[in-house]
């Protein structure tokens, strides 16, 4: 999946394979962290930050974990991405030193945890924060361009690209969708 995202066009990848342990993880990570160096798209791991570190990734961690500790295991250079849920997780993300901020937008099977924030949701929390927000869960290239008019400066999909029978063309009609967007505004 994560070859034919990069090879439709896919700005950004994330691996988050919470099934598999550190040693297993890590090989995957350093190959895709490659992979992404040539194509020159962003590459995080999920939750993994010492996998992260260790094959010059960055991440992306959730609630659960410290952002601060995060950041420091990290170092100042590498990307950061926080899941909030919240204006005031949002204002704590960025003062543990988070770049991006990840946002719920419709419930996701792929994330049955995480609390979808809708549209209002994601608009209040790109509102109150200095940092991108890219919003995630139930988006597609139909929706996408609904999720940027809520304020978010991108967006991050799994099933519109992993279930899809094609998945590079579903990854450039994400693409298509988001430069459609961003033509309509300029």
């Amino acid at each position: 999946m994560a070859e034919a995202a990069l090879a439709g066009g896919a700005t950004a990848l994330q691996l988050r394979a919470p099934g598999l342990t550190d040693a297993r993880l890590e090989p995957l990570a350093r190959e895709l962290a490659e992979r992404c160096g040539t194509t020159g798209a962003l590459f995080v791991v999920n939750d993994r930050v010492a996998v992260a570190a260790t094959v010059g990734a960055g991440a992306h961690v959730g609630q659960a974990d410290d952002p601060g500790s995060a950041r420091q295991i990290l170092g100042p250079a590498a990307v950061l991405g926080v899941s909030v849920s919240t204006s005031d997780e949002a204002r704590a993300a960025e003062a543990a030193g988070a770049d991006y901020l990840g946002v719920t937008v419709w419930a996701t099977p792929t994330k049955p945890e995480a609390e979808a924030r809708g549209l209002d949701g994601l608009r209040t929390i790109a509102r109150e924060t200095a940092l991108p927000v890219v919003g995630i869960g139930g988006v597609h290239a139909g929706n996408a361009a609904e999720v940027l008019d809520a304020g978010a400066a991108g967006i991050c999909v799994v099933s519109a690209v992993g279930a899809a029978p094609e998945p590079v063309r579903a990854t450039q009609a994400l693409v298509d969708a988001v430069n459609r967007w961003e033509e309509g505004k300029g």
